[in-house]
């Protein structure tokens, strides 16, 4: 077996700082971010892994340069390069709050990625549409991106996200191959989420049907969905949330777990605790993050909090066509949470893919190479819509 090279082990022995990174190098296929930006970034880093504020001064530094492109080439008239450059800044910006702890500074570094990657998707998208769905007396921020030229109701995809992604990625990453096969997709920043966390202190909850069917009823209420024709998929963190809504949620027509969690989330959380007080760098979240997306002040009731987030006595109620893609070597979720998903579900018309080195890819939620990740799930969407 093929040791992973630099593409994926950026900073050798840092796998928290690597795989950040590479959750940003994988949005450069989608032109959200520059290959040769983020190797700057890095080789400044790559010196810098002992210095505590290096990782958001640096993606700070470069999301400050590219803002100001952007600003320049809007002011000159030239819209649609500076919506590339605003994508570019806000992704920069967003990589730059990943390690940033709690508090006011983080807020305010979200706050300034999500307007910027905002303002570039809108500018570079006009089929992307800014939109709340309406969720216990407040609203869930969204982005919905039309399936361009096509006529009539179209089958559309709820995308939630993961543990420490946004709907400004997925509605890319996964929307583009979406509407490309003339669907519709609404990528939501679910309790716990993007958005939802940063800015309006949602922090995530066990019992997603609910997230899961205030977003169904938004797309259903559109004119350009097909409301027999909606999937709901999630990944990594979101995986959970998929089979959970699948399962609880009937009028989704099909289900996609992009990775699966949670068989036993607070197992997995102890374990990753374990591995984080003999060595920070050693897992791919920060010693603070968990605890923070479920609103605790520390780590063990995070852990407490979790023991509610299983699929176990739920998956069996899955009986809609649904699929678990996930990795045979993923480091981040080992692969046996996905056999034990599988193994529960009652539908019929259930399907794993497990992804390797030699059919493509190696690592969590594809992200070594997502579109080949994508490229499966919209085939299987498409043979599966009834």
């Amino acid at each position: 077996m093929s040791t992973p090279g630099p593409w994926i082990q950026t900073f050798p022995g840092n796998m928290v700082w690597s795989n950040a990174t590479l959750i940003t190098k994988g949005m450069a296929h989608y032109n959200a971010v520059a290959m040769a930006e983020v190797d700057e970034v890095c080789e400044r880093l790559r010196v810098r892994q002992s210095e505590p504020d290096a990782w958001c001064e640096e993606w700070s530094a470069m999301g400050a340069k590219i803002e100001q492109n952007a600003v320049d080439a809007e002011a000159a008239g030239h819209v649609l390069t500076a919506g590339n450059c605003y994508l570019r800044a806000g992704m920069y910006w967003f990589t730059a709050e990943r390690f940033v702890p709690p508090g006011a500074q983080k807020r305010a570094l979200g706050q300034k990625a999500l307007d910027l990657q905002q303002k570039g998707l809108l500018i570079r998208y006009p089929n992307i549409e800014r939109v709340e769905v309406p969720f216990e007396g407040g609203s869930l921020p969204a982005l919905f991106m039309k399936a361009p030229g096509v006529e009539g109701p179209r089958p559309t995809v709820v995308v939630f996200d993961g543990m420490d992604n946004c709907k400004e990625m997925s509605v890319l990453f996964a929307g583009l191959e979406f509407a490309r096969r003339g669907w519709n997709t609404l990528s939501i920043d679910g309790p716990g989420q993007g958005e939802s966390l940063r800015l309006r202190g949602l922090s995530a909850r066990h019992d997603y049907e609910v997230a899961g069917a205030a977003a169904y009823d938004w797309v259903a209420a559109r004119s350009e969905v097909d409301p027999a024709r909606v999937a709901v998929m999630g990944y990594s963190f979101g995986g959970y949330y998929a089979g959970r809504v699948a399962a609880l949620e009937k009028r989704y027509a099909l289900g996609i777990a992009f990775a699966a969690l949670h068989w036993d989330l607070a197992g997995w959380q102890a374990e990753i605790k374990r591995r984080q007080d003999a060595d920070p760098k050693s897992t791919a979240q920060s010693t603070f993050h968990f605890r923070w997306v479920m609103g605790e002040d520390d780590a063990d009731a995070a852990i407490e909090k979790a023991k509610g987030f299983s699929l176990a006595g739920i998956a069996d109620q899955i009986t809609k066509p649904f699929l678990i893609v996930h990795a045979e070597e993923d480091k981040v979720v080992p692969s046996p949470s996905a056999v034990k998903l599988y193994d529960a579900i009652a539908s019929p018309r259930k399907h794993l893919k497990m992804f390797t080195r030699e059919t493509g890819s190696a690592y969590h939620c594809q992200m070594d190479n997502r579109q080949i990740g994508i490229d499966y799930i919209a085939d299987w969407i498409g043979d599966n819509l009834p």
